[in-house]
């Protein structure tokens, strides 16, 4: 099984930006332990902070993959190509969040990706990208 993960803007400061909202550890360190926790699946990893890059990955994975994880970070409220991009692909994409996107500000609220994601974890820090990852292995 072939899994692709794919963050957005600004998370690969995880570990360093608002630690009181994102948490203390780095994403390096977070997907180093989910390889290691399940050595069956193949886990590849993608960081951008450009929302064309994220659009190019998708579409790159997109026909390949068995599953894709997203977080698209600040581009969910924003990015309707990212959301067309997500239903011009094959593989299902499970959208996460690591904070839960419906407590915060109003504007956290709207999503471009939820209505072309398989599914949405908000609010469960870094292990919601686990829990999209075992609805993969275990549908």
């Amino acid at each position: 099984m072939k899994i692709m993960i794919i963050n957005g803007p600004n998370l690969n400061l995880l570990g360093i930006r608002e630690p009181d909202v994102y948490g203390k550890q780095g994403f390096d360190v977070y997907i180093a332990d989910l390889k290691q926790k399940y050595p069956s699946v193949e886990i590849d990893y993608f960081q951008s902070n450009i929302e064309g890059e994220l659009v190019t990955a998708l579409q790159q994975a997109g026909f390949s993959y068995d599953g894709i994880i997203m977080n698209p970070g600040g581009y969910t409220h924003t990015s309707v190509a990212i959301g067309d991009a997500i239903a011009a692909i094959k593989s299902p994409v499970v959208e996460v969040h690591i904070s839960n996107v419906h407590a915060r500000e109003d504007f956290r609220k709207l999503s471009h990706i939820s209505a072309k994601a398989k599914g949405t974890i908000s609010g469960l820090g870094l292990k919601g990208y686990e829990l999209a990852l075992i609805y993969f292995v275990n549908p």
